[in-house]
């Protein structure tokens, strides 16, 4: 995988378009070097023309990292890679779900999901500029999915989880990685994409591009 170019990756520029913490938990634990810089895009793509929740975080997370990657084009040192991230929750009846704006939206979202399955959906968007070509890029994108379904929980439960304040930045209002895990019964998929970043897949499809000539360290 790309543990056997995580050396010749570190001696270029990476850059992680996101303030997540997990993200960079992540990202680091594969052994990779980068700069966060976080991205300016108003996440207000218009959700009624996609198919889903996976092509809606997919779009998303191109455009965050096409955007960083636009506002570094003019910078000395361009970077090798930006790659964007988002993650969104999407319920049985289709509907997405990111961030909370409050508690009450919180609690709507988590009575939501208690007692079913629903699907977490992360998007990644991989930028590489050509320092050969200003403003030509190569961009990748996909995304990942999981199933993760919850047990029934009181209603007691969820507003003490609230309270915690963990909610509000994360999408459908939990983390998996928190007190909210012990509302998780199953998971079908990646764990780490529940958290924001399927490490799996993105580790896959880089080294595959190195394998293949696609990209060049």
């Amino acid at each position: 995988m790309i543990l056997q170019y995580a050396e010749a990756l570190c001696a270029r520029r990476l850059v992680l378009a996101s303030a997540s913490p997990r993200r960079r938990e992540i990202l680091g634990n594969l052994g990779l070097k980068f700069d966060v810089v976080v991205s300016k895009f108003d996440e207000n793509l218009d959700k009624s023309q996609f198919v889903g929740g996976a092509d809606y975080a997919q779009a998303t997370a191109t455009h965050k990292a096409m955007e960083v990657a636009t506002r570094m084009e003019k910078e000395e040192r361009l970077p090798f890679m930006v790659i964007g991230a988002d993650t969104v929750v999407e319920a049985p009846d289709g509907s997405i779900m990111e961030k909370p704006k409050d508690a009450a939206e919180a609690l709507r979202m988590l009575l939501s999901l208690q007692g079913i399955t629903h699907q977490v959906h992360t998007g990644v968007g991989v930028v590489f500029p050509d320092a050969s070509q200003p403003g030509k890029r190569l961009i990748k994108s996909f995304s990942e999915t999981t199933y993760v379904t919850f047990a029934s929980l009181e209603e007691a439960e969820m507003l003490a989880y609230i309270k915690t304040g963990e909610p509000f930045d994360k999408a459908g209002g939990y983390g998996i990685q928190g007190p909210a895990g012990a509302f998780v019964s199953s998971l079908t998929g990646c764990y780490f994409n529940v958290m924001g970043f399927p490490v799996h897949k993105f580790a896959n499809i880089v080294s595959d591009m190195i394998k293949d000539g696609t990209i060049k360290l």
